[in-house]
C-alpha cells in the first residue's frame, strides 16, 4: 500500500530516505486524482522496498503543497537525494511512470 507521507513526516520518509520517493500530490474532490489512485498503489506494490511510493493529501498538508509549488493536481514529484528530479503534472498511464522511475534509478 502507498505511504501516506504529511507536513510532520515528509523530511525523514522522502528527504532524508536512501531511495528515489514518488509522490502523489491529490485531493478526495479531485477526478483525475481518483482515477490516478490505483496506479499509485500498483506502483508501490510492484518497486516495494526499492522505491518510496506514497501520497501527500493537499488539503490536509498545505505547507507540502506551497514549498514545492504544487498548483494543479494530480501532481506527482519525483525526489531523490531530497531533491526533485522530476515532475508529472495531470494523470498518466502507469507505464508513464514506469519508465520515467527507471530512467531516474539508472540514472
Amino acid at each position: 500500500m502507498a505511504a501516506v507521507f504529511t507536513d510532520s513526516n515528509f523530511d525523514k520518509e522522502v528527504l532524508k530516505a536512501d531511495k528515489l520517493s514518488v509522490i502523489d500530490f491529490w485531493a478526495p474532490w479531485c477526478g483525475p486524482c481518483l482515477a490516478l489512485g490505483p496506479t499509485i498503489e500498483a506502483l508501490s506494490k510492484e518497486y516495494d522496498g526499492k522505491v518510496n511510493v506514497g501520497k501527500v493529501n493537499v488539503d490536509e498538508n498545505p505547507n507540502l503543497s506551497i514549498n514545492y509549488g504544487v498548483t494543479s493536481i494530480p501532481c506527482v514529484l519525483f525526489i531523490k537525494n531530497g531533491q526533485v528530479v522530476d515532475k508529472q503534472v495531470g494523470a498518466a498511464p502507469k507505464a508513464a511512470f514506469d519508465k520515467k522511475i527507471q530512467k531516474i534509478l539508472s540514472a
